[in-house]
């Protein structure tokens, strides 16, 4: 577990639906087997096979039970001596104990920077729908052992950390009671994978798909969690609608200075708390997604990474890689994303050496 963490939050994110183990929204829960069309370059009409991706378009998958019993006390020593007498009134006057420094708020491994120490490797998903990606598979525990053995394939002088990138507010075709067109994760379901991850002294990145929302009030309304030393923020900016857009009919985009905003607060939530690196990814499939990219930047205490989020054969991938690196502004870090399914369709998955390769170096791998 990592040291020196506040209480866990107690805030409510999202409402559970009428079982007590969904998401919130309107026709939310995935339906078996189907999956809405990848959209198109932002304005244009959906286009594309099916995909994992377009699912997320078309169902805010159902979130899981709470992890109960889970919490950890501490205990602390009694500094109170008895049994021993006092000192005489002729004795010399005892030194002053040394005061206690607290310790600051460390990464899950250890330290307080990111890189260039550590390599990011992770999986994205959520519960109740393994479409979703491959966290949402099963039981988190089994999906952060998985992690742990694949991150070392990617150690590459560095010491791997992984990561659970966990859907916290998910896209939906549906505008939902609010009009959002999103589906906010149960805190409850936040919880458990925050306890696998301080488990597994992973780090836990909550991923926003904002819908018509404001990408950076999602953000607001994680704080809670933000305030934790192993916890972090993904963006999804393919997912972050215009007024009138819906998710699933064309690419959502964000802009240089949305991120910055984002980047700006999580900078605050680390200096008033005095939190290690709080990693700051947001999910770029291509260049259209993000405009002025050039104004870009890190914000104190927070590594901005851009994750190339391009799909298909390893030589479609890597010129994506080229095209969204390019120009990228200097400081910025990268992530490379790999899909266990669309990247396998007609060819197959990147090896990790093939990963490493890459130019610049990616610091945070994905898989969905």
């Amino acid at each position: 577990m990592a040291g020196g963490t506040n209480g866990e939050p107690t805030a409510q994110h999202g409402t559970d639906g009428p079982d007590g183990t969904g998401a919130t929204g309107s026709n939310s829960l995935a339906k078996g087997g189907s999956r809405g069309e990848r959209p198109a370059p932002p304005g244009g009409p959906a286009a594309g096979p099916p995909s994992r991706r377009g699912l997320l378009a078309v169902s805010a998958a159902a979130g899981v039970a709470a992890l109960t019993g889970c919490g950890t006390s501490s205990s602390r020593a009694d500094d109170a001596k008895g049994g021993g007498s006092s000192a005489s009134s002729g004795s010399p006057s005892r030194s002053p104990k040394p005061r206690r420094t607290r310790k600051r708020p460390q990464l899950p491994r250890g330290g307080r920077e990111l890189f260039p120490k550590y390599r990011l490797v992770g999986y994205c998903g959520l519960p109740g729908a393994a479409a979703l990606g491959r966290l949402g598979d099963g039981d988190p525990g089994k999906r952060a052992s998985e992690i742990e053995k694949t991150a070392r394939k990617y150690a590459g002088g560095r010491e791997p950390l992984p990561v659970l990138e966990l859907l916290a507010a998910v896209a939906n075709p549906d505008p939902g009671p609010d009009g959002e067109y999103r589906t906010r994760t149960p805190e409850k379901t936040i919880r458990r994978f925050h306890e696998v991850a301080r488990e597994h002294d992973a780090l836990l990145l909550l991923n926003i798909q904002p819908g018509r929302a404001d990408a950076l009030g999602e953000v607001k309304a994680l704080e809670d969690w933000l305030k934790q030393p192993d916890v972090g923020v993904a963006l999804d900016p393919e997912w972050d609608m215009g007024s009138g857009q819906t998710p699933g009919e064309t690419y959502g985009r964000t802009s240089g200075g949305e991120i910055n905003d984002v980047a700006d607060y999580l900078s605050e939530i680390v200096d008033e708390h005095d939190l290690p690196d709080k990693p700051l990814v947001f999910h770029q499939v291509s260049t259209s997604v993000v405009s002025d990219e050039k104004k870009l930047r890190s914000a104190d205490g927070v590594p901005l990474i851009m994750s190339a989020d391009g799909i298909g054969s390893p030589g479609l991938k890597r010129g994506t890689w080229r095209q969204l690196v390019e120009d990228l502004p200097d400081g910025l870090h990268t992530g490379f994303k790999l899909f266990y399914e669309e990247d396998t369709e007609n060819s197959r998955l990147m090896k990790p050496p093939e990963v490493l390769k890459l130019r610049p170096e990616p610091e945070y791998v994905m898989y969905e």
